[in-house]
């Protein structure tokens, strides 16, 4: 299959093709399947072990990623930064080979700096590396899930299978993606996944939360969301990311709500079937009000749950999983 992630490093979406996005959510469905089970568990990855390397705080994608390893059997390792020789003064190449030589077959890592992953992927040897955010860079997982998540949604509203549906739910889908932009990985990777896939993006945002070079990445701006949330077909909001710098290109955060938070009365101008997503933290009342995130069309917390097998899917998936061996279940 063209630009399959099977035997590579997950450093950025834009390094699958169209088939390469869908194998992962065709193989992710096989693996959820997986979650259902009483013990949810197989034996796929017994005596591999995942290493996760997470320089910046993280509950859902870390947490996620440990999961998926252990419910494919691996072996899981877990740097604690803040215990671990990087606080004495070691560089992230020792760290990384010494991690690579105790075993790790798989990296996950997440770094403030843009780059590092694939930096970390020059280094390695052996281990392939995934790329759980780097920087203002990407988040190639979460954009991964986000799309699985809303298959399965729009496969529901039409009274589908989700399983084998390919791409098909994505063909003409209109996607508004709201906030802060200019400093989101997940926004970045988020457009990727979805342009690759087929459907049409709209960026809206202050102008100070916009990237320069917004206009290059193939997506409608739109200053205004009223205008735009009529014809929305999943809304995905950011969240204000203030330990990066977005704090200082708002006026305040009540006037950000104001005007580009996704209040109940701006919900209730959405089409019945648009769908919310969010990755996550939320800040409740701020991006979004706490009623339209526990509302039927959010899927904020089934995005958390498909994570998992997401994750699973990209774990076999670069460690050379053949995804025809999985048939009905892993």
């Amino acid at each position: 299959m063209a630009d399959s992630l099977r035997g590579r490093d997950l450093l950025s979406v834009a390094q699958l093709s169209r088939d390469g996005i869908v194998e992962v959510l065709e193989v992710a469905e096989a693996f959820a399947e997986v979650s259902r089970r009483a013990v949810p568990k197989v034996p796929t990855l017994r005596g591999r072990q995942v290493t996760s390397l997470f320089f910046e705080e993280s509950t859902r994608t870390r947490l996620s990623f440990e999961t998926a390893a252990r419910r494919l059997s691996a072996d899981v390792a877990s740097l604690a930064v803040a215990a671990s020789s990087v606080k004495k003064g070691e560089s992230l190449r020792d760290t990384v080979e010494t991690v690579e030589a105790l075993g790790a077959d798989v990296l996950v890592v997440r770094h403030r700096a843009s780059g590092a992953p694939e930096q970390v992927a020059r280094w390695c040897s052996r281990a392939r590396v995934v790329n759980a955010g780097d920087g203002w860079h990407e988040h190639p997982s979460q954009a991964l899930l986000d799309a699985f998540a809303v298959r399965a949604a729009r496969c529901a509203q039409r009274g589908t299978s989700s399983e084998g549906s390919g791409a098909a739910a994505f063909d003409g889908l209109r996607v508004l993606i709201v906030g802060d932009v200019r400093h989101s990985r997940v926004a970045r990777s988020e457009v990727i996944a979805y342009r690759t896939l087929g459907a049409t993006v709209t960026l809206c945002a202050p102008g100070t939360l916009l990237p320069r070079d917004a206009e290059g990445w193939g997506v409608e701006v739109c200053a205004d969301l009223d205008d735009a949330l009529g014809e929305a077909d999943v809304v995905s909001l950011l969240r204000l990311q203030t330990e990066r710098g977005s704090g200082s290109h708002v006026p305040s955060l009540a006037e950000y709500t104001a005007t580009f938070g996704l209040t109940e009365r701006r919900a209730a101008r959405l089409k019945p079937d648009t769908l919310i997503t969010h990755p996550g933290p939320m800040t409740r009342g701020v991006e979004i009000a706490s009623s339209v995130a526990d509302a039927p069309n959010a899927l904020v917390t089934k995005q958390v749950a498909d994570g998992v097998a997401v994750r699973m899917a990209i774990l076999f998936l670069v460690l050379g999983g053949e995804p025809a061996r999985l048939g009905g279940a892993p």
